[in-house]
C-alpha cells in the first residue's frame, strides 16, 4: 500500500496547488475582472438580498491557511499509512479541486454553472466531513486539520450556496418579485437554521460549521441593514439565526461533554 498511499500525498499536494492557481485565476489577479465584478455583478455583496457583506469573503484566507496546513501535515511520513488519512484524503483533494474550479467557472461561463459548481463542492464536502465522524481522530492535529477545516469550508460553502443561488434566481425572476423579497428572505433563513442544527447534531455537535455559517449570517444582517439592498426584516432575521448557529452546537458540546463525565464517574 506504500505506493498508493504516496500517490495519495501526492494528489493533495497537486490538488492544493490547483485550487491556489484557479483562485489566482478566477478571481481576476491576472488580468481577468474582479471577483466583485463576475457575472455583471450578481455575485458582489449588493447582488442579491441573501449576500453577505464583503468583509465575508476574508474567511476564504482562514480556509485556505487551514488547507495549506492540512497538505503539509498530510504529506509527512508518519501520515502516509495512517487509515483515517486513507479515507479521507482523496476527498479533502476532491473539494480543493472543485473549490478552485468554481471561480474559474465564475471568470469564464455562466452564472447557472456556478450554482452547479458550488452545489457539486457542497455535496462533496458533506460526504467529506460526515467520512470525518464517523472515523474520529486523535489528537489536536486530526481535530484542527481535518474536522475543523473540512468543518469550516462545509459550513462557508453551505452559506455560499445560499447566496450564489440567490444570486442566480434574483437575475432570472421578473422585478414585481422584489416585492415579497423579505419573506422568501425570511423563509430561507428559517430554512438555514434547520440545516446548522442539522449539520450540529449529526456531528455530534462539532463546533466549525456553525461558526462559519454564523460568520456569513452576520454579514448578510450587515448588509442588509447597513448597504444595498436593504432590508430590515432579512437583516434581523440573519443575525438570530446566526446565533442559533453558533449556540447550538456550543451548547450540545458543552451537554455532551458534561454527560461523559457523569459517566466516567459512575
Amino acid at each position: 500500500m506504500a505506493a498508493k498511499d504516496l500517490v495519495r500525498q501526492i494528489a493533495v499536494i497537486s490538488a492544493f496547488c490547483f485550487m491556489i492557481i484557479a483562485a489566482m485565476v478566477g478571481t481576476g489577479l491576472f488580468g481577468g475582472t474582479a471577483v466583485q465584478d463576475l457575472q455583471n455583478g450578481a455575485l458582489d455583496a449588493d447582488g442579491s438580498y441573501l449576500a453577505p457583506a464583503r468583509s465575508a469573503f476574508s474567511i476564504w484566507s482562514v480556509i485556505y491557511v487551514g488547507l495549506f496546513a492540512y497538505t503539509v501535515w498530510q504529506a509527512l511520513p508518519g501520515q502516509r499509512e495512517r487509515d483515517r488519512q486513507r479515507t479521507l484524503g482523496w476527498f479533502i483533494a476532491g473539494t480543493m479541486v472543485l473549490n478552485g474550479l468554481w471561480l474559474v467557472t465564475a471568470q469564464f461561463l455562466t452564472l447557472p454553472l456556478t450554482v452547479l459548481g458550488i452545489v457539486l463542492l457542497l455535496v462533496l464536502l458533506g460526504v467529506t466531513f460526515r467520512l470525518a465522524v464517523l472515523h474520529p481522530g486523535r489528537g489536536w492535529a486530526d481535530a484542527l486539520l481535518i474536522d475543523g477545516v473540512t468543518g469550516l469550508h462545509l459550513g462557508w460553502v453551505t452559506l455560499a450556496t445560499v447566496a450564489n443561488t440567490t444570486a442566480w434566481l434574483t437575475t432570472i425572476v421578473p422585478d414585481s418579485a422584489a416585492d415579497a423579497a423579505a419573506l422568501w428572505g425570511i423563509l430561507v433563513l428559517a430554512v438555514v437554521a434547520v440545516i446548522g442544527v442539522a449539520i450540529a447534531w449529526a456531528s455530534h455537535w462539532r463546533i466549525a460549521p456553525g461558526l462559519a455559517m454564523g460568520w456569513g449570517l452576520v454579514w448578510i444582517g450587515v448588509g442588509r441593514l447597513v448597504f444595498e439592498p436593504e432590508s430590515t426584516a432579512i437583516g434581523v432575521t440573519a443575525i438570530i439565526v446566526a446565533a442559533i448557529v453558533i449556540l447550538v452546537p456550543v451548547v450540545g458540546a458543552v451537554v455532551h461533554r458534561a454527560a461523559d463525565v457523569r459517566n466516567a464517574e459512575v
